[in-house]
């Protein structure tokens, strides 16, 4: 790859992470962002991603000890493959009508995805030096989110002339692209052999008991960065639900909804872009780069959610898989990008939305990489993150599978958003302007706080 870029720096792996994410979360991103995984009743894909994240716990917690016992190749490889999986079980039921497969699917990629995004994690965190944490996360942000456009693409491509449930084209697309989004790990090189900017390696510890590594994942709900983290750790796939589902999945035609994941995740692409600026700005202290960001992030929340009352109020159910099928009662019917006259303000909003998940998980991925540099606790740290993001998630998509009121997700989401965002701006003041390494206080609040020394013994 030249000088510039050779295969053991940290920045080219980083690159061939976003990549291997392009293929598979980035198409997986699309196609949910559809709602209901493209099928025009929900149900099915609502309860198989209720099944995927209560998978995603389980897999989350152990995900840590199997990432440093088994490696990054593999362990993302093997996780990838059940992207593949899932999107394939839709043709199934577009030619059965049965949802079986698609909800053992579900469980399964929630096995696999816990320990795919484990690893990405610990790579994410640990490869970028303290002044390159944002730029990393931009790189990866950009390149994987362009899966999800190039994923919208694919579903306005296929679906230009259909109305209703994807079509097999749509869902054979997505497969292979996962397939060979999960070849792509295969191409990853081993942390310890990766170099950082300044010549220094990756140092992984070797695992000799999993279960013990697991527990020690368990025992970080002592630890006071994770418990005021915890919210917004839950908050973080929390609005998925909301979004892909009540709003996109139920206010637009099919080819809209495709045509609208492109600029919701283009829109990520550009606010990571420009919030690594703010976050990798030398000439600010820690604390104030911390502090600046969740308050934008704050007020974007709130521009948002606000806007997106002010559109709920108009309507309260999408199409029902009804026989004959029953319409959205939003006035005028589903929305199509070509009316422009409708579909302006709606689509722009839904861009937006792209803007608040960018900065929410940006800020998130920032924050918990600056409390240590150790590859191997990054791991657990990453374990634990999906873990608890995958609670909420499994609440949030049965909200929708229980036909929750749209107007009382909308407001659960917006409240939930705005508490965990307090906590960030608590956290915000307390941060340290340099990542701690093995048993160092992790926050000042008064008295040390050391990690137990045993949640270290088998790392």
């Amino acid at each position: 790859m030249g000088k510039l870029l050779p295969y053991f720096a940290a920045k080219t792996q980083i690159v061939i992470l976003g990549f291997i994410c392009f293929g598979c979360p980035g198409m997986f991103n699309a196609l949910n962002g559809t709602g209901g995984g493209g099928q025009v009743d929900r149900e099915a894909g609502n309860n198989a991603n209720t099944a995927l994240y209560v998978c995603f716990i389980i897999s989350g917690l152990f995900g840590g000890a199997i990432v440093n016992k088994c490696g990054v190749r593999f362990t993302m490889f093997g996780g990838g493959l059940m992207f593949a999986f899932y999107s394939g079980s839709y043709i199934y039921i577009n030619h059965t009508g049965n949802s079986w497969m698609t909800i053992w699917a579900g469980a399964m990629l929630g096995l696999g995805a816990g320990i795919f995004w484990t690893a990405q994690g610990m790579i994410m965190m640990s490869y970028p030096l303290e002044n390159e944490k944002g730029k990393f996360i931009t790189i990866f942000w950009v390149i994987f989110n362009l899966g999800g456009v190039l994923g919208g693409i694919v579903l306005l491509a296929t679906n230009f002339n259909h109305e209703g449930s994807l079509s097999d084209g749509a869902y054979a697309a997505f497969l292979a692209i996962e397939v060979c989004g999960s070849l792509c790990a295969l191409v990853l090189a081993p942390p310890s052999k990766v170099v950082r900017t300044d010549g220094s390696r990756v140092e992984i510890k070797k695992v000799d008991n999993i279960l013990a590594d697991a527990l020690a994942i368990l025992k970080l709900f002592a630890d006071p960065w994770m418990l005021i983290l915890i919210p917004m750790m839950f908050s973080s796939n929390f609005y998925y639900s909301y979004q892909f589902g009540p709003y996109n999945g139920s206010l637009f035609t099919t080819r809209t909804k495709g045509f609208n994941n492109i600029w919701y995740w283009g829109a990520q692409m550009v606010t990571s872009g420009a919030f690594t600026r703010l976050l990798d700005r030398q000439s600010l202290s820690r604390k104030k780069r911390a502090l600046y960001g969740v308050l934008i992030t704050l007020a974007v929340v709130n521009a948002v959610w606000g806007g997106t009352l002010k559109m709920q109020n108009k309507y309260t159910h999408g199409a029902l898989a009804t026989t004959p099928p029953t319409p959205t009662d939003y006035p005028g019917g589903a929305i199509d990008f070509k009316d422009t006259a409708r579909a302006a303000g709606p689509c722009i909003l839904y861009a937006c939305m792209g803007i608040q998940d960018a900065l929410w998980n940006n800020m998130a991925y920032w924050l918990l990489g600056t409390i240590t540099n150790d590859a191997s606790r990054l791991a657990r740290y990453a374990g634990f993150y999906k873990a608890i993001q995958s609670v909420g998630a499994a609440v949030s998509w049965q909200l929708d599978a229980k036909s929750v009121a749209f107007r009382t997700q909308l407001i659960v989401n917006w409240v939930l958003l705005d508490v965990s965002a307090l906590l960030m701006v608590y956290l915000s003041f307390r941060i340290k302007e340099q990542g701690e390494d093995d048993e160092s206080e992790n926050i000042k609040d008064g008295a040390d706080y050391k990690e137990d020394a045993s949640a270290e013994a088998h790392v």
